[in-house]
């Protein structure tokens, strides 16, 4: 109990020295917000071009897939905000010898590269996430219920940590080899996948992103069972289980890369 309230001490202590440090620099924050806005802009003209076009797609509406997609922005966008600094491991840290100062200092090397930096134009993800839920929700004939909330609720950390994990595990790939950003990004752009109905998608698509890369729990399968309330078990039920086995594997292989660790630099 001890450990956990020091770490969420020590969490607050970062986010606030960060929050700090950019407010020095407005001009940055405000661009990287209208930056990220203005992506998910162009994407989601992208799919109101296709749907003036084709009225539905596989018998999906498009307030549907505009559901799908504005929750699958949830999680991403929390993950992006909190623990985007993962990034930084494969592509610049361990290379450039930087990497040493998380073993000189006594916080858990892993929890500090976590928690060291927040990215605040991940707040540009969330916004347009929330905006596409609300604005399709009055079109949509979902059943609601508590137990349906507090699924949701349940489910969005756990979709969060599918990702986490997945970047803790691609970026400890560069313990071994110094560089290992192009990997984290190569998994990483599959989720581009699990914005959208998994079953538009051909069997061999669908198994990569349901049980390779298993993107499809971070939005397709929660947001079926909010817009059906059916299959709980394996809509809600599977993504927190998947989530939970990929983040006890991605802090193994980070345990084992950081033994393998060497510091380099130039």
């Amino acid at each position: 109990m001890k450990s956990i309230k020091r770490m969420l001490r020590m969490h607050r202590i970062f986010v606030s020295q960060e929050l700090k440090r950019m407010m020095e620099y407005k001009g940055d924050f405000f661009v990287g917000i209208i930056g990220f806005l203005t992506g998910q802009f162009f994407n989601l003209l992208f799919l109101f071009i296709i749907f003036s076009q084709i009225p539905n797609l596989m018998g999906w509406t498009l307030e549907q897939i505009a559901f799908i997609y504005g929750f699958s922005l949830i999680p991403k966008g929390l993950d992006h905000l909190l623990f985007d600094n993962l990034w930084a491991i494969g592509h610049f840290t361990v290379r450039k010898g930087d990497f040493d100062k998380y073993l000189t200092r006594p916080i858990n090397p892993l929890f500090h590269v976590m928690v060291e930096k927040l990215q605040i134009d991940a707040l540009g993800e969330l916004v347009i996430g929330i905006a596409l839920i609300c604005i399709t929700l009055p079109s949509l004939a979902i059943q609601w219920s508590i137990v349906k909330i507090l699924l949701i609720l349940l489910v969005i950390p756990f979709a969060t940590l599918i990702y986490t994990g997945i970047k803790i595990a691609t970026a400890a790939i560069a313990f071994w080899t110094k560089l290992s950003g192009n990997i984290t990004y190569m998994f990483y752009m599959v989720n581009d996948f699990a914005k959208y109905p998994v079953s538009i998608y051909n069997n061999f698509v669908k198994t990569i992103i349901t049980y390779v890369i298993p993107f499809a729990f971070t939005a397709f399968y929660p947001a079926n069972y909010i817009l059906t309330g059916n299959n709980p078990l394996f809509n809600i039920g599977l993504t927190v289980v998947i989530s939970m086995v990929i983040m006890v594997i991605s802090v193994l292989i980070w345990n084992r890369g950081i033994k393998a660790y060497e510091s380099a630099g130039s």
